[in-house]
Order: structure tokens, then sequence, then C-alpha cells
């Protein structure tokens, strides 16, 4: 199988000060994404596996640079008008795709997002491995179980200024509600077939599949609050979880090597 790794990361950021360049517990989040990639390029050596780049960031830039647990992370410079604040980040991955794609075939583009570290590389797998049961689906994310529920416990301002629940439903406990699932930012694989289409809607509004991830790895760093929360979890889960240790380990590794 023919895959596309790609890491997209601007330079700055509003929300959060340069959030790409932050080092959590000791180590550069950029290494928990590449040392997740060289994991699972061990477990899949039968495959074609190329790993991409797309900043307009030199620091990050240079991050690569500086790491040698994979061989070959191709740069591909961001353009300006994907550089934006509102620019959907589809558009920058199928950028990355269509820089390849004129001299090579892809079966899946994989993104991992730089400023979601807490996975596994058996998530990744499992994102894998429910785009390749489907071939209806336009791309698979990775979720987690929303801890609130839209028919039962959330609500939202209505025109009258009343609050009530945002989908309506005349549930009187959670478990008579819908499954409903959070992404979690961390693992999108997308069909190649679509990135080369034009893409109008939001993601969401295409044939879509998830994979569910442990609760606890829902948080995304966009938020210094966020950060705070994230590295100290970390490093509870680094004793307790084995394969949010072994990424930790091989990040490790690559900045000692840097």
């Amino acid at each position: 199988m023919n895959i596309l790794f790609t890491i997209c990361g601007r330079a700055g950021s509003k929300g959060f000060q340069n959030k790409n360049l932050k080092e959590m517990n000791g180590v550069p989040l950029l290494y928990y994404t590449i040392a997740a990639i060289r994991l699972f390029m061990d477990n899949h050596k039968e495959d074609n596996i190329i790993v991409a780049l797309n900043t307009d960031s030199i620091q990050l830039q240079e991050l690569v640079e500086r790491q040698n647990i994979i061989e070959n992370i191709f740069f591909i410079p961001r353009k300006i008008k994907l550089a934006g604040d509102i620019v959907p980040k589809v558009d920058v991955i199928k950028d990355t795709y269509l820089t390849f794609r004129p001299n090579k075939r892809f079966d899946v583009v994989i993104d991992l997002d730089i400023t979601s570290p807490l996975r596994r590389v058996e998530d990744i797998e499992r994102v894998l491995d429910k785009y390749l049961s489907d071939k209806s689906y336009d791309l698979v994310f990775s979720v987690v179980e929303a801890r609130r529920n839209p028919y039962f416990n959330m609500v939202e301002e209505k025109a009258d200024g009343n609050y009530k629940k945002v989908c309506e439903s005349v549930y009187t406990a959670r478990q008579q509600a819908p499954n409903v699932y959070e992404l979690n930012a961390s693992i999108y694989a997308y069909r190649p077939e679509f990135l080369e289409s034009e893409i109008k809607k939001p993601i969401l509004d295409y044939n879509c599949g998830i994979a569910q991830m442990p609760d606890f790895l829902v948080l995304d760093i966009d938020s210094e609050r966020d950060f705070f929360m994230m590295e100290y979890l970390h490093r509870i889960y680094c004793k307790k979880e084995i394969g949010i240790n072994l990424i930790y380990n091989m990040a490790s590794n690559c900045k000692r090597n840097a």
C-alpha cells in the first residue's frame, strides 16, 4: 500500500502563540507526531510510506531537519493563500497531496495533527482499518465518545432568548439518546479521489467514517490552558498506557538525536 502522511503547521497562532513549537514534557510537539509515524512504519515495513511537512515556519522545518528517526521527510512550502486563519486544513492537505500526485499514486492520505499528540500507533491503525473497510468513505477520522449529548444535556440560546436542548427530543435519560462523538482533531484518513475533487463544503458534510479512541485522548491544544492540562495528563498516561509511553520514548530519542 502507498501511504502519504501529512503534517501541517502554520507559523504563529492567534489563539495560542507559536503552539506548534511548544515542548511537552521536554519534547517538541512535532516530535510526538514524527515518532508515531516512525513506529507505524516499523509495523508496516511492507508499505511504501512518504512523509511530508507543509509549513511556512522556518522553526518547524529546522526541527524536522535536526531529527533523524525518519530519514527523509519532504518539505512543502505553505502557499500564502493557504496560510490564513480561516483556511480549511483540508485545503492544505489537498495541496500537499497534489504536489506528489503527478509522479506518485497513493492509496490513502493520513494527516496527523501536531497539536493532538496524545495518540497511539494502534489508533492510527484503527483509523486505517476503518478506511479500508468501506470504499464509500471520503474520509475517516478519530473520535472519542462525547461526555455531553445534544439530545439530552447540551443547550443553546434560541430566538426567544431562552436556552433549550440543541437537538429537540423527548428523552428523559441519556441512555435513551443516540450515541454522539467528539472529533479529537488527531487522525484523518482521506481518500485520494476525494482530495482530487472540488471540495466546496465542510468535510463533515461528506461521506465520513469514524474510529473511536479512548475518551482520555480527547484533548487538542488550542489555548494555554489546553496545553497545561495535556502536559499534566501526558505524564500520568505515560505511566499507565504503553502506547503513549512508546511514542514518548521514541520522541525523546528524536530530540536527543537532533
